[in-house]
């Protein structure tokens, strides 16, 4: 086994809550250097990975350290591409991995939430490279060398301490627990006992939720300013789906297909990484305890992935593979590579806020390829804080029946845009989700102009930014999921979801 990250920082986070594991390997054939290489990156790099301002990508370190020892590894370099200009990209074949027997973890009850690191054998793996191999070819630029600061991205060694921070990385760290703080502190401690008293007083009852680290009245004021921007096109986006289906139940029904097992989703995501070429690389987590419908943190100094069971159909799951591991954690590996890698850096270089940008080109990659790509859900997201701004909790919930039938997904709903207050009597809201529809719009009306190979090759970057910074761009290393590799097609995606949601480009040049 390869040796784990040595982590000294704990964040908490009250969606993920590790209990057994379950190892998955598969022994037929070895890895390649590029799905055992995520051992060696700093736990400062893997916290920028996924700090996507939201919190489905927040990171989770906990204090326990892993000691493993590596095995003697023979050297091993991976040839480097050559970078032509107005290369397309181009897809790699994987090796395919059977899989072995599982093992249970230790203990008699069965666990609300099971682990597994899927994987292939650690025997006779090669040592990797010390860069991220290239899936598929990069975008026209011209190489430079790597800097001497990127040094700190990729210990040389697995058995190379973490880096030294310098005052201004320790500034960047302590800025960054600080944001995970609020977003774990806005979660309240009593859901499930004011969901009773909820649930007992025929909807009527505004719930007084409790906080175990409250977040100070002028920090949630500043996440209290929902828009109205795009709220008629999110009220038109969900009355199509109505129109067509007759209720969000069927449409959820026809559209995502049957709810799948815990097996089945390790099954289908075990078979999404070895296409994306990214298998040992991400520990894969099935609970029913989650607000979101997925989540990507850190535990233990290994890239993460929790799926919420109670959501997981058969129709969408690949979309939330694209959202998560083919948007950001993908954006996040080659983000560690460029000079704005930093928050030092992104201000040097200017750097304009990720989102809406992050959050709209995943949540366009969730629908990417549905035969119905609906913008549903970003729709509902963007009108419920829009309501739960002006309404109380019984009243946005009232108000949601328009949409949504069933009083548990009303709930959820109701729970997200009201998190972080304690009285929901009082009109108020947690703005956060609207972002997604947010950055849909924008991206599908420059959909034209933006050049999306380089947008997921430069990182953690606004679309706006792009033609800016190519030039300085570190393109050896970058990853491009499979989807995005055949950009007319891509292009044609993009076209469908503007069809099938009624959005045209006169309407979006007119507001945005």
């Amino acid at each position: 086994m390869l040796e784990s990250i040595k982590v000294t920082e704990r964040l908490h986070w009250p969606e993920v809550e590790m209990s057994k594991k379950y190892i998955l390997n598969s022994t037929d054939k070895a890895l390649s250097p590029s799905q055992v290489y995520l051992e060696k990156i700093s736990s400062s790099v893997l916290k920028d990975l996924f700090s996507a301002g939201s919190s489905s990508y927040n990171v989770l370190l906990q204090a326990e350290e892993e000691e493993k020892k590596s095995p003697k590894q023979s050297p091993h370099k991976r040839p480097k591409p050559s970078l032509k200009s107005g290369s397309t990209l181009s897809k790699r074949n994987r090796p395919g991995m059977a899989p072995k027997k599982v093992r249970a973890a230790e203990g008699g009850s069965k666990p609300a939430q099971a682990n597994r690191v899927l994987s292939g054998s650690y025997s006779n793996v090669p040592k990797p490279a010390r860069n991220i191999a290239v899936v598929g070819s990069t975008m026209g630029l011209t190489p430079r060398a790597v800097p001497q600061l990127r040094k700190a991205c990729i210990p040389n060694s697995p058995r190379t301490k973490l880096p030294s921070l310098h005052k201004a990385a320790i500034a960047r760290e302590v800025e960054y627990a600080k944001k995970l703080c609020i977003l774990s502190a806005i979660k309240p401690s009593n859901v499930e006992k004011e969901k009773a008293k909820f649930f007992k007083s025929d909807f009527n009852y505004n719930p007084q939720f409790e906080y175990s680290n409250p977040v100070s009245p002028l920090v949630l004021a500043r996440h209290n300013n929902a828009s109205d921007h795009f709220l008629t096109q999110a009220v038109h986006i969900m009355e199509l789906a109505l129109q067509r289906y007759g209720s969000y139940e069927k449409f959820e029904q026809v559209t995502g297909g049957n709810l799948l097992t815990k097996s089945r989703i390790w099954h289908n995501v075990k078979k999404y990484m070895e296409k994306e070429g990214c298998l040992g690389e991400i520990v894969v987590q099935v609970t029913d305890d989650l607000l979101s419908r997925a989540s990507m943190t850190v535990v233990n100094g290994r890239p993460t992935l929790t799926i919420n069971i109670s959501t997981a159909r058969e129709h969408w799951l690949e979309g939330m593979l694209r959202h998560e591991i083919g948007t950001h954690y993908f954006r996040g590996i080659n983000n560690c590579h460029q000079p704005w890698s930093s928050s030092l850096g992104r201000k040097k270089h200017n750097l304009k806020p990720l989102n809406p940008t992050e959050e709209g080109l995943a949540s366009i990659h969730s629908v990417l390829f549905r035969k119905d790509p609906t913008l549903w859900r970003a729709a509902l997201l963007y009108y419920t804080v829009y309501q739960a701004s002006h309404m109380s909790f019984s009243q946005l919930f009232h108000n949601l029946g328009r949409f949504v039938q069933d009083p548990n997904t009303r709930w959820d709903y109701c729970v997200r845009a009201k998190r972080g207050q304690t009285d929901t009597a009082q009109p108020g809201c947690f703005s956060k989700d609207q972002v997604y529809l947010d950055g849909i719009l924008k991206i599908l009306r420059y959909r034209d102009k933006i050049n999306f190979s380089l947008l997921m090759a430069l990182g953690k970057v606004s679309f706006e930014d792009v033609d800016r910074l190519k030039a300085l761009a570190q393109m050896e290393n970058v990853r491009i999921p499979h989807f995005m590799q055949d950009q007319a097609r891509y292009a044609e995606q993009l076209t469908k979801i503007m069809a099938v949601n009624q959005l045209t480009d006169e309407e979006l040049k007119t507001i945005i």
